[in-house]
């Protein structure tokens, strides 16, 4: 699906940038866009989506985890550590702006 997305995404840009239409319908377009990106069911889907993707994530180290256990050098601990505590003050937001809920 991610490579689906990254070639329709292509092709939008590639139009855009091709297009000799002008700025009128570079507008509509972004208009369009705009308009897709504020729709409410494709936000929910946004943000089911991520919410799987940190579910599994989660899953994930905790299964690395106990795999690894302490074959992890302690910088690379220390790092990782670092990265979670101060991405952690989010108040329930990810980089893209959705929420949590």
């Amino acid at each position: 699906m991610r490579y689906r997305l990254t070639f329709i995404a292509g092709l939008a840009i590639g139009y855009v940038i091709g297009t000799r239409a002008g700025r009128e319908r570079y507008e509509q377009m972004k208009k369009s866009a705009r308009e897709f990106a504020r729709n409410p069911a494709v936000r929910n889907t946004a943000e089911s989506a991520a919410q799987t993707g940190r579910d599994l994530a989660g899953r994930a180290y905790h299964s690395v985890s106990d795999k690894v256990g302490e074959k992890v050098p302690a910088s690379v601990t220390a790092r990782v550590r670092s990265l979670r505590d101060r991405n952690g003050g989010r108040n329930g937001e990810d980089d893209w702006g959705t929420s949590n809920t």
